[in-house]
């Protein structure tokens, strides 16, 4: 979800209330800089608040270095502020529209809760840092990857010049592109990617302990 921060009405904007907003409003501002900036004649003639900046490989990795770079200091205050926002953007994540009266305040009350579990499990193997800011990284690479499918494409390798255009919006042909919201992507990209995560999530846990009465590996099958 992080990449989408550049987008205002986007569900990430809206995880932390005021706060995330006035963050999102931030990114698209420079972001729409950065893309007015370093288009070539051949970009299209587009504002690029949105899948600019924050769709490249170059946001990707900034993020993954400055989350390890914040896990690995884990000072008193920074290291339980990123849990904090990571725990809000998963919640929100899963939850969409759980409490769509209040749903900031309630994410913000649930997000602390969580935090204080996953400072346990940090604070306990300061080693995990890297891997924190890995997960980053191949977050926003799944997010580029979904984007890419769609009609209006990823410029995930921006800089790199691709034909002419620093903002060459990666796509497969097509034929294979599906419309965001559309009947492909309800009825059987969003299922198969769930399955994926509680898949995923399960094993993790598997490995962490938690799952213990299991009898086979989630990962191996063996």
């Amino acid at each position: 979800m992080l990449p989408d921060i550049d987008h205002p009405q986007s569900t990430v904007a809206r995880t932390f209330g005021a706060f995330s907003l006035a963050f999102s409003k931030i990114a698209n501002t420079v972001s729409s800089w950065t893309y007015r900036a370093t288009k070539t004649s051949k970009d299209t003639d587009r504002d690029g608040g949105h899948r600019g900046l924050t769709h490249t490989v170059v946001f990707a990795v900034l993020a993954g270095l400055v989350t390890t770079a914040i896990v690995q200091a884990g000072n008193r205050f920074a290291l339980p502020v990123l849990m904090f926002v990571f725990c809000g953007l998963a919640v929100r994540g899963l939850l969409n529209n759980w409490c769509p009266k209040r749903d900031a305040l309630a994410i913000i009350v649930t997000s602390g809760a969580l935090t204080l579990l996953c400072m346990k499990w940090v604070v306990a193997a300061p080693e995990n840092a890297a891997a924190a800011g890995i997960a980053v990284m191949i977050g926003c690479f799944a997010h580029y990857l979904g984007d890419a499918i769609t009609e209006q494409g990823c410029p995930m390798l921006w800089p790199i010049p691709i034909g002419g255009r620093t903002w060459y919006p990666v796509a497969p042909p097509k034929v294979m592109r599906m419309r965001t919201g559309g009947a492909v992507e309800l009825s059987l990209v969003l299922p198969g990617l769930t399955l994926l995560a509680v898949w995923l999530s399960a094993a993790a846990l598997q490995h962490a302990g938690a799952l213990p009465w299991l009898g086979f590996d989630l990962l191996t099958f063996a």
